[in-house]
Formats: structure tokens, sequence, C-alpha cells
């Protein structure tokens, strides 16, 4: 890891930040955002599954609704 990023995510070698990938559970992003984070959805199931739910394509949009 070079620099901390945004969230604890990590910066790849170019500077990126990294995405949280779509196998991310639910209940590991309330650990992060609180347990108000995507009230109504089970916490085993898949960022990818809840952003499509939500009609969004990233995490970021996501929490900006």
């Amino acid at each position: 890891m070079l620099e901390p990023g945004l969230d604890g995510r990590h910066r790849d070698q170019d500077g990126r930040i990294s995405e949280k990938h779509g196998n991310t559970k639910v209940g590991t992003l309330r650990k992060t955002y609180g347990e108000d984070f995507a009230p109504g959805i089970r916490g085993d199931a898949k960022l990818s599954t809840l952003l499509k739910r939500e009609n969004v394509s990233s995490l970021s949009q996501l929490l900006k609704k």
C-alpha cells in the first residue's frame, strides 16, 4: 500500500483509488457506513445486487442518493 485512500481503500501504483468490488457484502459495508446503510437489504447480499436494485453504477452514486 503506497498511501491510504478514501474510506480505508488503497491507491494503486498509478495513484488511482481502488473501488469496492461487487462481491462485497452489505453487512461489511454497514461496518463502515453504519447500521442504517441499505435498510431492508440482508447483510449477506452483495453490493452488485444492491446497485442493480437501486439502479446506480457505483457505491459513490448510491451514497449520494
